[in-house]
């Protein structure tokens, strides 16, 4: 199999390292990544980037832009919205190619500790951002007329992180720490995946056959406390001051104490399963 695959967000945390695996992949036969000069989705009409898809005629649609903070109307703009412009979009000009979306862990909301969250679980979102992700995913499973599928990620680390995670805060703040770190509350048990085994399973998502099952998980199907993933980052950076727990709760993970991933499904449908340990996630973060 050569195809032409698409890919949005191809500069991003994510989306470089989708990059990087198809550049590589001999089933690629044309790898085209626009920008915002190309596209801009979040202002573009179904009918422009229909033109946009019926022009370069690709295989496989994968978006890997979103947004993680903002307003309302913002966060459902980025991630919703973009979601509902390229199911359209795809509908009418390549019907036949497959239609990946990168959706978030942020759509379950609170789970029973212990639970690890199965893609059939109840989905209720406690922040804004959970929802924008979880409308996004409610139109993929509804667009019955497109070969789409929705990747909820837990929490990615790794190389390239943004300081809009815990960890990459963390990371930030330790350039200038002298003697101590404020963060907030950690301790929160969270599903930590490497951002490089993301990318392996979108890129098995894109070829994948067109399952039954539209909405499928990644993460590393174990939790670890934050305050664990802290130390670790702490450690090999050197820094030996004090962690304190002073700053306020990020809004995106408010009420959610317990997060990880039941990974079965990506293991049968993708036939993905997660290779890097969080120590090495975090050694490629500094």
């Amino acid at each position: 199999m050569s195809c032409t695959v698409l890919l949005f967000g191809a500069t991003g945390f994510l989306g470089r390292q989708v990059r990087h695996l198809l550049e590589d992949d001999p089933r690629v036969s044309r790898l085209l990544c626009p920008g915002r000069a190309d596209l801009d989705l979040l202002t573009a009409t179904p009918r422009a980037a229909a033109d946009l898809l019926r022009e370069l005629r690709p295989s496989i649609v994968l978006n890997c832009m979103g947004r993680m903070s903002g307003g309302y109307d913002e966060l459902l703009r980025g991630n919703a919205g973009v979601a509902a412009v390229l199911l359209e979009a795809v509908a009418a000009a390549v019907p036949g190619a497959r239609f990946v979306r990168l959706g978030s862990a942020a759509e379950y909301g609170p789970a029973p500790y212990g639970h690890a969250q199965r893609e059939d679980d109840p989905a209720r979102p406690t922040s804004a951002y959970g929802i924008s992700h979880l409308a996004g995913t409610l139109l993929v499973e509804q667009a019955s007329e497109v070969d789409a599928m929705s990747l909820r990620i837990f929490n990615p680390v790794g190389p390239g992180l943004s300081g809009e995670n815990v960890l990459g805060r963390a990371r930030d703040l330790l350039r200038t720490a002298a003697g101590h770190l404020d963060m907030g509350p950690l301790g929160a048990m969270r599903d930590f995946v490497d951002v490089r085994d993301v990318a392996d399973a979108v890129v098995r998502a894109g070829f994948a056959p067109e399952p039954a099952e539209r909405v499928i998980n990644v993460g590393s199907g174990r939790a670890v406390a934050v305050r664990e993933a802290v130390a670790l980052l702490t450690a090999e950076s050197g820094f030996t001051g004090e962690v304190r727990e002073r700053e306020p709760e990020a809004a995106r993970s408010r009420a959610v104490d317990w997060s990880q991933a039941d990974i079965e499904r990506a293991r049968n449908v993708l036939g993905w399963r997660p290779r890097i340990p969080l120590a090495d996630s975090v050694k490629a973060m500094l």
